[in-house]
């Protein structure tokens, strides 16, 4: 998992050996167990994970109790509750391990820290948030401009691998849709 970790981490900044050992010496491996919860409402998120296998589930609960997933983070991906991250506020959202999954994680202290001991550290991180904002608010413009079977058919086209590895519920709460409407969408396309 390091070694995945350190190939995501050298695409994105130019590191010597000796940066990346610093770096990889912050993460620490973590294997929740499937459904398990590592973050939730009203808990400050600490931690930032990177998935080396499995996937992570990232959603809200709103108050007639049904979740909306915000994010899936599979193999080769970060992933953490990002406002609670930034803010140190407690989270509105949830996270969740969906399967059996292998992580690695670093604090939010020790993240930070590492811009200071790493300068190119901080490039990392400005990309990782370029690209959280760049997908969350084209989330968000699929749900203004879109309709669910189009919303379906960007996801087959985008990211086939979550309407096959995921059980319907999931793939339905992260297109923000029923899971009888789901069901109708794939009888169709």
């Amino acid at each position: 998992m390091y070694k995945q970790i350190e190939n995501y981490i050298r695409k994105e900044i130019i590191v010597n050996d000796s940066e990346m050992e610093t770096i990889l010496s912050f993460f620490k491996p973590l294997k929740p167990k499937r459904n398990e919860i590592l973050v939730t409402h009203g808990q400050t998120s600490q931690r930032m994970f990177f998935v080396g296998k499995g996937c992570l589930r990232i959603f809200f609960i709103n108050e007639e109790g049904l979740d909306s997933t915000r994010y899936l983070a599979f193999e080769d991906n970060f992933a953490t509750a990002l406002v609670s991250f930034i803010t140190n506020e407690p989270s509105f959202e949830f996270i969740q391990a969906l399967e059996e999954t292998e992580l690695l994680c670093i604090t939010q202290k020790d993240f930070y820290h590492l811009i200071d001991l790493v300068p190119a550290w901080e490039k990392f991180y400005r990309h990782y948030l370029e690209v959280a904002y760049i997908t969350n608010t084209k989330r968000l413009m699929s749900f203004i401009t879109m309709d669910a079977k189009e919303r379906y058919k960007l996801l087959l086209n985008q990211n086939p691998k979550l309407v096959q590895r995921l059980p319907n519920k999931m793939v339905a709460s992260y297109l923000n849709i029923s899971q009888e409407t789901l069901s109708r969408l794939k009888s169709k396309i």
